[in-house]
């Protein structure tokens, strides 16, 4: 089954998939993954220096794992300022916040140029409470933002909220104009255009069954071989099952996301009309975001847990907790009770202990890179990404390779089964907590200290 979004990117499509690979090539650079990452990293390359013979293998097609099936949020790290700071220091997390922002632009600046429809709508977002427990929660992390010149956020009174949201479940809210919602199967299709339009070798269908390391290093797959000077491993939540040093560097859980129907009168009716995209404060988030075509899609993250970083089918499915989604969808928007789903799936995120991604360099000869750990909001920091892995392809001494986001992991998940076991008995707690917080009853004393082992699950920092 492919997701909503991919399945409608395709069929406005006329190039045929690229054809696997067949015997023994050669190539500059070799990247692994046609996602977000990998393909971001391809044209970044080839417009920095358009002599690099770079070839991008996938095992499925262009854009079938998390890229063409997340929920279209394009945020920044603004929110994350805390955990930036905590883990590189307040010149770091500036940049960093900084470039966030400008990444979210440059997308937009990116379809623009190439002409890719991506229904990239640059309506900001709204970070909202949706319970008393919720209100102020977001007050510290903003206040910090402030006091360091990079605050982009304003509180809107509640009608306003209610009004830009569509939802009177809003209690308060947050409204920054730099983010932006995509349609996600769109965008990595245009990737993978503009890529094979820059002169970017793509074998689709192809999957890497072997890593040779050396000078050059060798990725095998079924049918062949590509013999790289230097590699790039963009394979996001697959990277734990094929490298067993990064086994316990992520934990593989599912969000899990419904839409309905076009409906674009009753979105009139609730006054949910731009390309707002829309998050409350739980852990486990709520997002949700319309499209231009009058639907509403909404999502939930913290679902199904992966033991041993293992993608088993569920994540490829239709989602198991569509009863809950429509009951969400109900909750929030009253006027669609009885509208008509028209599609639920799910896919899988790689959660790092940091709820940040990670890159670094992973062979004696220096040559082989890596980048994954987007945590469930890839959508704009992937563009962050391309921009590192390119710059550390090329041995480039700027802001990037000299980030402390280059050196790798910080931090690590217990082994299994404590992982897996750990991973549900804080999901229930964090459940239990946010249905108390919901019917205004004080949680268990026991449910608030285990749901803050998940605390970098939130999309915004606490204070």
């Amino acid at each position: 089954m492919r997701p909503f979004w991919l399945e409608q990117a395709l069929k406005t499509e006329t190039s045929e998939t690229c054809p696997a690979l067949q015997g023994d090539i050669r190539a500059d650079v070799c990247i692994v993954g046609g996602g977000y990452t990998g393909l971001w990293t391809a044209i970044m390359l080839k417009e920095q220096n358009p002599g690099l013979e770079v070839v991008l293998i996938e095992a499925d097609i262009c854009g079938a794992g998390a890229s063409g099936r997340n929920g279209g949020c394009a945020l920044s790290w603004s929110a994350k300022y805390f955990t930036l700071e905590r883990l590189f220091g307040a010149e770091e997390a500036v940049r960093l916040v900084k470039e966030s922002e400008r990444s979210i632009h440059a997308i937009g600046a990116f379809c623009e140029r190439y002409a890719v429809d991506a229904d990239y709508r640059l309506d900001g977002t709204l970070y909202t409470a949706t319970n008393r427990a919720q209100v102020g929660s977001t007050d510290a992390v903003i206040a910090a933002l402030e006091r360091n010149g990079i605050n982009s956020f304003s509180q809107r009174p509640l009608a306003d909220v209610q009004r830009m949201a569509g939802s009177t479940r809003h209690l308060e809210g947050w409204f920054s104009p730099a983010a932006a919602s995509v349609q996600p199967g769109k965008l990595v299709r245009g990737l993978r255009r503009v890529a094979l339009q820059l002169g970017v070798r793509i074998h689709e269908n192809t999957a890497m069954t072997g890593l040779e390391e050396g000078k050059p290093a060798v990725i095998q797959t079924a049918s062949g071989r590509v013999r790289a000077d230097r590699v790039v491993l963009a394979m996001n939540a697959w990277m734990a099952r094929a490298f067993p040093q990064f086994e316990r560097s992520v934990a593989i859980v599912s969000s899990d996301m419904l839409i309905t129907e076009p409906r674009p009168d009753l979105l009139d009716e609730i006054g949910l009309t731009s390309g707002v995209t829309v998050l409350d404060s739980r852990i486990f988030v709520h997002y949700y975001h319309n499209t231009p075509d009058g639907r509403i899609m909404l999502g939930k993250g913290g679902n199904t847990f992966a033991y041993g970083g293992r993608l088993s089918p569920v994540f490829d499915q239709p989602s198991p907790y569509a009863g809950l989604l429509r009951s969400s969808l109900t909750d929030f928007f009253p006027a669609f009770a009885d509208v008509k789903v028209d599609a639920t799936w799910n896919g899988p995120s790689d959660r790092s202990v940091t709820g940040l991604p990670f890159f670094g360099q992973m062979s004696a000869s220096g040559n082989l890179f890596y980048g994954f750990g987007y945590s469930g909001s890839g959508v704009g920091p992937c563009h962050m990404g391309g921009q590192i892995l390119a710059s550390m392809v090329q041995g480039l001494d700027n802001p990037w390779t000299r980030s402390p986001l280059v050196n790798g992991p910080l931090g690590f998940f217990p082994p299994e089964p404590i992982r897996y076991l750990g991973s549900l008995m804080v999901r229930n707690a964090i459940r239990r907590k946010e249905r108390a917080e919901d019917h205004g009853r004080r949680p268990r004393h026991l449910d608030v200290r285990l749901a803050r082992f998940a605390a970098a699950a939130g999309k915004a920092d606490k204070g």
